[in-house]
């Protein structure tokens, strides 16, 4: 198994420090952190997909309009999953299964460049996806990034299975067991954690569970004020959102904790785990790519 640490739609908002913790002018950085994992048996799953080649080529119209201009991403075709991986050496029909943390525009707008993949995801993430019933849903949630839907294989939150003390963890058809969704929801309805054995021990990608490093892995918790207001407004219920941040916080604080636990938006975090991978070239090109933006 090689793990690749992929950054799918990087964003440059304004307002530095408030929106990352880290940039020291007047643009922040955030990144879309994406998963592609070569395996021997089972071609490459990816964990999320980032913005897609459609919505590089016509964001405006494919993207919710307030996100779009509030996050400023860079819309740069080289910076898809699609793209990634073709550099890496594989076609899109090499991607066998992709597992979606949740369905938000910022996550999922590259399935549609993967027609051959089964999708898997949380029963209840889809229900609300297909159903859009508020303002909120609307916004967030963009069919039209989705392909043919019939290909998603669906889990209940209700599956018996426990990890790291977390319950209701459930493995995926067609995947070993090196693979478990970890339902996480506050963000949205479905939201979930992906969890992978890897070559150094197991490690969660927390999606959006939080925004920011310093949100679990700082002594005094806390989170940049421009980030923490975009988290509360994207959060369909913030309570249970901050809930299983507590519980990621309490897991990484036991003494014997070997777990790393990442988000998606977090720059700092995202070039962390590149190194600690072994993808150190991605993640410097990474670095060059943002300090020219």
């Amino acid at each position: 198994m090689r793990i690749h640490h992929l950054d799918c739609g990087p964003a440059r908002p304004f307002g530095g420090a408030l929106m990352d913790g880290a940039s020291p002018g007047a643009v922040g950085r955030l990144s879309c952190h994406c998963l592609a994992i070569e395996t021997d048996r089972d071609g490459i799953v990816l964990v999320d997909t980032g913005l897609g080649l459609r919505d590089m080529a016509r964001p405006w119209s494919r993207l919710p309009a307030v996100n779009t201009a509030l996050l400023r991403f860079r819309f740069d075709p080289d910076r898809t999953m699609l793209r990634h991986l073709r550099r890496l050496g594989h076609s899109p029909h090499d991607v066998r299964h992709i597992i979606m943390t949740h369905l938000d525009f910022d996550h999922a707008g590259g399935l549609v460049d993967f027609p051959h993949a089964t999708v898997h995801l949380m029963e209840s993430e889809a229900k609300r996806a297909r159903s859009r019933p508020t303002w909120l849903d609307r916004m967030r949630y963009r069919p039209a990034q989705w392909g043919d839907t019939r290909r998603w294989q669906l889990y209940s939150d209700r599956t018996s299975g426990r990890w790291f003390g977390f319950d209701a963890v459930t493995e995926m058809e067609g995947l070993p067991p090196e693979f478990l969704l970890v339902p996480l929801p506050g963000h949205t309805p479905g939201h979930a954690g992906v969890a992978i054995e890897g070559p150094r021990g197991w490690m969660l990608h927390a999606a959006d569970s939080y925004f920011n490093r310093a949100e679990i892995h700082s002594p005094l918790p806390g989170c940049p004020p421009g980030a923490a207001a975009y988290e509360r407004v994207m959060a369909w219920d913030a309570r249970l959102a901050w809930a299983n941040q507590a519980r990621l916080r309490s897991l990484l604080a036991e003494p014997d904790s070997s777990l790393a636990v990442f988000c998606t938006h977090d720059p700092v975090e995202y070039v962390a785990m590149a190194v600690w991978q072994g993808n150190a070239p991605a993640a410097a090109q990474d670095r060059q790519v943002a300090s020219a933006a």
